[in-house]
């Protein structure tokens, strides 16, 4: 590492530690858009909320902009076009059923011909405002409800009696978008994930007339889902374990770490497993975006030095050479080193000072390369859009999500898995309940 790196890098993250969360301000003359796909699943979840967002609205930001782009943009993490949908539509199916949002039992991508008729629909409707977005949100229904029939009614409706209209606050256009997303004061905010940020920004600026109430069943950091000792007991008794492939020059994998090793793994008795992976270039990273996420998951940060492929070597190594029962103290305690106190662990006097602190006496002598490029191969065949890729097994199933945007699964998981039990075990005490009655 470069010596310039290594000592401007800490001071650099420790001046965006302590600046504060949030910009005091963001410019609101470009007002709020959103920016939608009707082929899109995550637009779908983003449609349902935009009536109610734009009721709650100052004028100063009204109207809500609408763009709709008709192409896709290059799926991310080089998964092919199929796997990102798939990805989607299971991520959409999850998310659904854990915010209430409509959702099809068995949701499918809407053929051409629907979407065709979707935006026609929608470029010739006269309605604006509140009157437009519910609209909207009808024809996403039609698509992604399989709903064709009532689609193919109101486009021959349309297509007689109207011809395109042309408003400022809605846009068509062919701008490769991946998926639905908002932006305010020249910020994005993902359509799903980024959605209360956005309202908690707004809210901030005093540009909402009244509470937003969106996602009621988010699971705030640090805020368990699971607190009854007979429900924590019984989840603790099914041995839940966890597999956490991470790449250790990105400062997400170590709040992961972390923020599960000190939350949740004693809470639930979780079993972890951490798979380093190769080095991947994610050390140019969003430092604002690392800094926020450190102070929501209340996990130090700072100050740092980011690794370079050659440190991500040296760290493994060091995990590795640890004995197999303190390998996750071992890595929490590399990226800890990392991350909050600027070690650089391709500088040998760096190096051996943590080998001595972790009481590694001996070096692994295994192919450090050869076993991340195994990871690397096993982390691939989850198909996940994004680091780190998590694999939670419980109660004879397996669960795989991604980033730490994702974290709420793993309660969420814990709960379905009870709720799931409990039924089981209701069906059976009635069924045993109706032999016994059959006999008398």
């Amino acid at each position: 590492m470069s010596l310039l790196r290594r000592w401007f890098d800490p001071i650099r993250s420790s001046w965006f530690y302590q600046k504060p969360t949030r910009q005091a301000v963001l410019p609101t003359d470009q007002g709020l858009s959103v920016y939608l796909r009707l082929d899109d699943v995550y637009s779908y979840l983003a449609a349902q909320q935009l009536p109610q967002l734009e009721e709650i609205l100052s004028d100063e930001i009204k109207p809500l902009k609408v763009i709709i782009s008709s192409q896709a943009a290059e799926p991310p993490n080089q998964m092919s076009a199929v796997e990102w949908q798939q990805y989607c539509l299971n991520d959409a199916k999850i998310l659904s059923r854990q915010h209430r949002f409509s959702f099809h039992d068995t949701p499918e991508q809407p053929p051409q011909e629907a979407l065709k008729q979707a935006e026609t629909i929608l470029k010739n409707t006269p309605l604006r405002g509140q009157d437009f977005l519910y609209l909207l949100e009808d024809v996403f229904h039609m698509l992604w409800q399989k709903q064709y029939g009532k689609l193919r009614t109101l486009y021959a409706m349309a297509s007689r009696h109207h011809q395109a209209q042309n408003f400022p606050e809605r846009i068509f256009n062919d701008e490769p978008i991946l998926s639905g997303y908002f932006e305010f004061g020249e910020r994005k905010y993902h359509s799903v994930d980024d959605l209360l940020r956005l309202t908690r920004r707004l809210k901030q600026q005093k540009l909402l007339t009244d509470n937003p109430i969106f996602m009621i069943n988010h699971i705030e950091w640090r805020e368990h889902l699971i607190s009854d000792a007979e429900e924590l007991n019984e989840i603790q008794g099914l041995d839940p374990e966890l597999d956490l492939y991470i790449a250790m020059e990105d400062p997400i994998s170590w709040l992961l770490l972390a923020y599960i090793r000190e939350e949740l793994a004693a809470y639930y008795n979780i079993h972890l497993n951490v798979y380093p992976l190769s080095y991947h270039g994610r050390d140019l990273f969003d430092w604002s975006l690392a800094t926020r996420l450190s102070k929501r998951t209340e996990v130090k940060f700072t100050p740092f030095c980011r690794p370079t492929e050659a440190a991500t070597l040296a760290m493994s190594q060091l995990y590795y050479s640890a004995p197999e029962e303190q390998r996750i103290d071992a890595m929490y305690r590399i990226l800890e080193a990392v991350w909050t106190k600027g070690r650089d662990l391709s500088f040998k006097a760096h190096f051996q000072a943590l080998q001595y602190e972790l009481e590694i006496s001996e070096l692994s002598t295994e192919d450090i390369a050869e076993k991340l490029k195994e990871n690397d191969m096993h982390c691939e065949m989850k198909s996940q859009p994004d680091f780190p890729v998590l694999e939670l097994r419980i109660a004879g199933q397996s669960y795989v999500f991604n980033s730490l945007y994702r974290v709420w699964m793993i309660e969420s998981i814990f709960s379905n898995v009870l709720e799931e039990k409990y039924k089981s075990e209701n069906t059976a005490e009635s069924e045993a309940r109706e032999d016994e009655e059959r006999k008398s």
